[in-house]
Parts: C-alpha cells; sequence; structure tokens
C-alpha cells in the first residue's frame, strides 16, 4: 500500500471542507476576543421540555477555524472557578453578548486562573 501524496491531502481537506461548509449554519456572532466579558445564552433539553440558561464569564481562549471552531469561558461560582468549552456552531447556542471588551496581550489567557484579588482583573479596552 503506497502513502498518501501532498496532493491527496489537499484534495481530502477541501472536501471535508466542503461537507463542514454545508452542514453550518449562518449565526451572525459579535467579535470577540480573550480577555472579553461574555454573556452565551444557550438551550438546554431536559426530557420533552427545552429551555434558556446564560453562561456570563470571561473568555480564556478562542481555537479552531470554521466548522471546529471552540471558544472557552470562565466564571467564578463563589470561590470556585468554572470553565466551560463552547463550540461556535453548535444548534443548541442561542445568543451571544458582548458586555466588556478586555485589554490583554495575549490570545490564550491561562495565567488568569492563578490570579485572585485585584491581580484578576482586566482592564477595559477603549473603543
Amino acid at each position: 500500500m503506497q502513502p498518501l501524496s501532498n496532493t491527496h491531502f489537499q484534495i481530502m481537506n477541501s472536501i471535508i471542507k466542503d461537507i463542514q461548509d454545508d452542514l453550518k449554519e449562518a449565526k451572525v456572532l459579535p467579535s470577540f476576543s480573550s480577555g472579553d466579558t461574555i454573556t452565551v445564552y444557550y438551550e438546554i433539553k431536559e426530557g420533552s421540555k427545552t429551555r434558556t440558561q446564560f453562561f456570563k464569564g470571561i473568555v480564556l481562549q478562542r481555537r479552531g477555524e470554521d466548522a471546529t471552531e471552540t471558544f472557552t469561558i470562565r466564571k467564578m461560582s463563589g470561590n470556585i472557578g468554572v470553565e466551560r468549552i463552547f463550540p461556535v456552531n453548535s444548534p443548541s447556542l442561542q445568543k451571544i453578548e458582548l458586555n466588556k471588551k478586555g485589554k490583554v496581550r495575549r490570545s490564550r489567557i491561562f495565567y488568569f486562573r492563578n490570579l485572585t484579588g485585584k491581580k484578576a482583573k482586566i482592564k477595559e479596552k477603549r473603543v
């Protein structure tokens, strides 16, 4: 069996990209990045009932591209930090609300997990 050449990989990637583009719904989301405070409204199904729940926190990272793009949000619930990963193209995602633009230097702010008190504040970006 021969190994796949570089052109085979390019053809396969273009086919996968076409299929993913056909499956994804066009959602209008605000532009946000790491350090921003956002509220995510998502749908939860419990048996036959559905309800909308929100998750408000700071964006730690945004990763992936197109159909596989995800973002991680962190919020404090009491003294415990809670992180949640949301896929951008999830059908359960109803809307994203941008609350504050944060001023950070990195695209992934995992150091934010270890900060407490005043050090855990992120400066707001002037628009």
